[in-house]
């Protein structure tokens, strides 16, 4: 279907750098080809990697460019061949999260395959605030893992983004969960969420108080978003051949090791992945979406949207991001 041009506006930035970067410009998406959708968004996500963007850490293919990887609105037109390869068309409430960026606009291209329908009783707010998190928790819990009943897990940064949702999906499944905290604050939303046992990583050692709370085996599965500061104490946290999961760098990147230290320390299993590839395929797309929705509308995952933004204040946004002011997720209303 055809769309006429319509200029809204976007977050743009032109060259990398600081959030001052960020300007609300003058958008015009165009009419949707074959295979895209036109998305009139309700609300954005905000997400650590909008930050790696801008900044440069993680360089885009071309600037200027429009960050953001998730967003939730309304379908206004779709290309060709889209409703029948897809069912997306127009009206179609959706959600979506990953690449391609482009989601802090008013209104956008993006290939259809990567939208979902979005139910009725999960409104924009919520629904910009939890694919991008959600879908990595269903991966994590899912993919990289078989957590099941029985399964002993440790969740680095338990009240964050993802941990929030982590923990207590991982406790619905069965498994017995600890997590690590910074504080005495966030080691009580931490047991708020569902951990059985919460270590305070800067006054404790975590692979020492991991061994007491397991009688010496360790656990299953690390959870670690944080890098640098927590490798090695998560190779040292897992029994022998377990697995951990390295899906973050909040304090940089982990320094190249020798393969053999997985051999010294229990033949244990190592990953690094990434949503995208879990989610390449769409029916993989669509089982992540369907189980995330389902635990969200049974109240197992509670979705805690706790700042918002009107997407021009992107910058603010993202400066209260980096200075570790905002707890649960924050979402851009447009």
């Amino acid at each position: 279907m055809s769309h006429s041009p319509e200029t809204s506006k976007a977050i743009f930035f032109h060259e990398t750098g600081g959030p001052e970067v960020l300007r609300w410009e003058d958008h015009v998406p165009g009419a949707p080809g074959p295979g895209e959708a036109l998305v009139r968004h309700g609300a954005v996500g905000l997400n650590f990697i909008d930050v790696y963007h801008r900044t440069g850490l993680y360089p885009l293919p071309s600037l200027p460019a429009i960050p953001g990887m998730e967003g939730a609105g309304t379908v206004e037109a779709v290309g060709e061949g889209v409703t029948e390869l897809t069912g997306v068309r127009p009206g179609d409430r959706v959600a979506y999260a990953g690449n391609p960026v482009g989601a802090y606009a008013q209104r956008r291209l993006i290939p259809a395959h990567r939208l979902v329908a979005l139910p009725d009783d999960i409104d924009f707010v919520t629904a910009a605030g939890m694919m991008l998190r959600g879908m990595t928790a269903r991966y994590l819990l899912y993919g990289c893992y078989p957590v099941r009943e029985g399964t002993t897990m440790l969740v680095h940064a338990a009240a964050g983004g993802v941990g929030s949702l982590v923990v207590p999906w991982a406790r619905h499944l069965g498994a017995t969960v600890i997590g690590t905290a910074g504080d005495e604050a966030k080691a009580q939303r931490a047991l708020a969420n569902g951990c059985q046992h919460v270590i305070l990583y800067r006054s404790e050692d975590v692979a020492v108080k991991v061994r007491e709370l397991t009688d010496g085996r360790g656990v299953d599965v690390v959870y670690d978003s944080v890098g640098q500061a927590t490798f090695m104490a998560s190779l040292d946290c897992l029994r022998p051949m377990g697995t951990l999961v390295s899906f973050g760098q909040s304090s940089g990147s982990v320094e190249p090791f020798s393969p053999s230290l997985l051999a010294a320390k229990g033949s244990l299993f190592l990953t690094r992945p990434s949503l995208m590839h879990y989610t390449a395929q769409r029916a993989d797309l669509l089982a992540h979406a369907r189980d995330l929705f389902d635990v969200v509308r049974a109240g197992i995952v509670q979705v805690q949207v706790n700042q918002t933004f009107p997407l021009e204040q992107a910058a603010e946004a993202h400066r209260t991001l980096e200075s570790r002011r905002t707890t649960g997720s924050t979402v851009l209303l447009v």
